[in-house]
């Protein structure tokens, strides 16, 4: 990346202030070079304050409480590319941290890959030992099989060179302007929350550009602040079938695979989806009669 381009983090927030501030206390280091967006989605917890008194070199963009993670993000790449005039941006999460050379591997892979690459983290879980979380994601449009390469697995030869993937999640990805500019705008209607990300990069794909994982972008998530699960409660069972904070939103899932698809057939990967979950919380519910319960 030279003298001439411009690249800016964009991290959506919404409360959890004390993520927030471990989140830019790890990028102000490279504030110089990079320009950071947070875009307040309506937080109750005073973190537009906070982050106005301790991090006053943070482009600071509020939303209403409505933005969500698509519409954040929508903000904050439409903040950059017209006002800041940014070459590229990188999608972020307060509850992510980077590796020290991240911000040097950036200039690096960008310049190597140039304007026409999506360019993605690899990403490892917070607290596990080398343990990954995602090198991307693929989806077959016939079968409609979708889940993330190096899943949970440990770390080793097989995740330490480039991957080709079919999407990338909302974390540690990098939009050029190109992309921007043929891609357009995340789907904020229909993916508020979960698949925004997918379903981008994906379009991203059908228009001809490359998705490429580079295992020297390291991030570590931290889980513990994401999503919406029934946690054995009938009542969250129900909640995260219905919920825009669940991954499990059927209404979302369904709407995904209507644009995506190309086959009748992929909608059996939801069917096992949904009778995997639901029917594992069957199970232990039955198991819990027995005093049998779920080892974590």
């Amino acid at each position: 990346m030279d003298n001439s381009e411009k690249a800016a983090f964009i991290i959506p927030v919404f409360n959890k202030y004390s993520f927030t501030e471990k989140c830019l206390l790890n990028l102000q280091p490279f504030n110089s070079k990079f320009d950071i967006i947070v875009v307040d989605d309506g937080s109750s917890d005073e973190t537009s304050t906070r982050i106005s008194a301790d991090f006053p070199w943070v482009h600071l963009l509020k939303g209403n409480g409505n933005l969500w993670w698509s519409g954040s993000i929508n903000k904050g790449m439409e903040y950059a590319f017209r006002q800041l005039y940014s070459t590229y941006v990188i999608w972020w999460n307060n509850d992510i941290i980077c590796a020290s050379d991240y911000m040097e591997q950036v200039e690096l892979l960008t310049k190597l890959y140039g304007p026409h690459t999506v360019l993605g983290s690899k990403i490892y879980i917070s607290g596990k030992e080398n343990i990954i979380w995602s090198m991307g994601g693929f989806f077959n449009r016939i079968n409609g099989d979708k889940d993330m390469f190096g899943l949970n697995q440990p770390d080793s030869e097989e995740y330490c060179k480039p991957f080709s993937a079919d999407w990338l999640p909302g974390m540690g990805t990098i939009i050029s302007r190109e992309i921007f500019n043929k891609t357009g705008l995340l789907n904020e209607t229909d993916f508020p929350q979960y698949h925004g990300d997918s379903d981008y990069t994906l379009r991203a794909l059908y228009a001809g550009f490359n998705i490429v994982v580079h295992p020297n972008l390291k991030i570590w998530n931290d889980k513990s602040s994401s999503g919406l699960m029934h946690n054995g409660h009938w009542s969250k069972l129900y909640e995260s079938l219905i919920s825009i904070r669940s991954n499990y939103n059927v209404k979302k899932e369904l709407k995904f695979y209507k644009l995506h698809a190309q086959s009748i057939k992929a909608y059996r990967a939801l069917l096992l989806k949904y009778s995997k979950y639901i029917g594992g919380f069957l199970k232990w519910k039955l198991l819990g009669l027995f005093k049998i319960k779920k080892q974590h």
